[in-house]
């Protein structure tokens, strides 16, 4: 609770990177912080309208201290079944007494008894198989809906969406424009979901590690297994790595093309980069990012590597004229990937869309001058984002062939897919690319 009261005033820009930073807890405490970290962060709005129904002051208005014991406790009453309701409450009272004074304390203990009474004490909680969408029910991530005592969700079929599942209404309007309510119904639950760990395994060289089952989308597959495991193979391997089936769409699509030097110049933490690299291994790669720490880890993951030389952004301009292809995978809303990263949906705003959307057009600007453009053909841009707006996306690759002349060709989508209860095989996240040529 430390850690949501010092960033609580911050919101939506909490950083998870920053639990047990000083490696003070033990592991086990570890993972349970996280895990309530992770379910506030996914469920933020949800937790807050049932916690506020106990408030006689808007929740926005109470000290940092007493939202964040609400966060915390709500999370665990409500979304971890294993953790019993007196426990959940004793500790926030305990703490926010020692943090915020004995006022405090109580109204922190008057508002989890009024939440305790709407949702039931452990053995009197019920759940029906489904979310149904009633006014009295709460959906989980394993499919199920918890039964609330009341029917305290609006009876407006979009505002009910928005709080059951922590949707804020910019998001819920812009899904408005391109989808109808069922659809913006799938794409709400499929937030809630703890996404799964999946490999990319395409250009795997020998057998795949113990715990891996096939994903329904060929080339990846499921880890179920230990996760420090995991880590150790991933360490001794590069021909497996950890990408969902949206993240490898881009590359994906132009795996026929032969190109002699390739530059990614939105590497990230180079999961792209390295299914460049097992995608084309002729090719020359050269990544960068304009990010100072991502580049950094960029760094370190390349530094021994001979086909892939990691170079500072100020540096791009140096291969003018040299790409036979760019792939930017640049800046977005992140409105595909909520599941994996759910405080991007409390960032989305139409501002925020615009000042996006103008740097996306920026970059593709940028990257022209690094294509080779000679007897031997020109270069190409393939264009990825991780976002399901419009303006994002096809509005975009529109854009670069009016303004800069391009022809658009290897249009590819991938839906968000794996709602709640549903197998991890069947999971993804959605994401768009497009491959921009001369």
């Amino acid at each position: 609770m430390n850690l949501l009261t010092t960033q609580v005033g911050r919101f939506p820009d909490l950083g998870i990177e920053e639990i047990n930073a000083r490696g003070d807890l033990q592991p086990l405490d570890a993972a349970f912080t996280r895990a309530i970290y992770g379910t506030v962060m996914r469920r933020w709005l949800s937790i807050e309208f049932l916690v506020g129904r106990g408030l006689n002051r808007s929740f926005e208005e109470m000290k940092p201290e007493i939202k964040a014991a609400l966060l915390a406790a709500g999370a665990q009453m409500v979304f971890m079944d294993r953790v019993p309701t007196y426990g959940a409450v004793n500790e926030a009272v305990y703490w926010v007494k020692q943090a915020a004074g004995k006022p405090a304390s109580g109204l922190v203990n008057a508002v989890l008894r009024r939440l305790s009474e709407l949702i039931g004490e452990d053995d009197e909680q019920t759940y029906r198989d489904t979310w149904s969408d009633a006014r009295d029910e709460v959906p989980l991530e394993d499919g199920r809906a918890l039964v609330l005592k009341d029917l305290v969700f609006p009876p407006d079929a979009v505002n009910r969406l928005g709080l059951a599942t922590s949707c804020p209404p910019p998001l819920l309007r812009a899904w408005a424009k391109d989808h109808d309510l069922p659809e913006m119904r799938r794409l709400a639950l499929h937030g809630i979901v703890q996404p799964p760990v999946i490999l990319n395994t395409a250009h795997a060289k020998s057998e795949l590690p113990d715990f891996c089952t096939p994903h329904v989308v060929p080339g990846h597959h499921h880890y179920r297994g230990p996760h420090a495991d995991l880590s150790t193979i991933l360490a001794s391997r590069r021909d497996i790595w950890v990408q969902d089936p949206a993240s490898s769409l881009a590359v994906g699509s132009v795996t026929d093309l032969k190109p002699g030097v390739v530059i990614d110049a939105c590497a990230g933490l180079g999961t792209k980069t390295r299914q460049l690299r097992a995608a084309f291994p002729d090719a020359e790669i050269f990544a960068t990012d304009i990010d100072v720490l991502r580049w950094n880890t960029l760094s370190k993951i390349f530094a021994e590597d001979e086909q892939v030389r990691v170079i500072p952004f100020k540096e791009l301009m140096e291969n003018a004229g040299r790409a036979d292809l760019v792939l930017l995978d640049v800046p977005c809303s992140n409105t595909g990937v909520l599941a994996r990263r759910p405080e991007a949906r409390y960032r989305y705003s139409a501002n925020r869309r615009e000042e996006l959307t103008a740097m996306q057009r920026q970059i593709i600007a940028d990257a022209i001058p690094l294509l080779r453009d000679g007897p031997g053909g020109r270069g190409r841009i393939l264009y990825s984002t991780c976002s399901l707006d419009s303006a994002e996306n096809e509005q975009q690759a529109k854009w670069a062939a009016q303004w800069h002349d391009f022809d658009l060709s290897r249009e590819r989508r991938r839906r968000p897919e794996g709602g709640p209860g549903e197998p991890p095989e069947r999971y993804s996240d959605g994401a768009y690319a497009m491959l921009l040529e001369r």
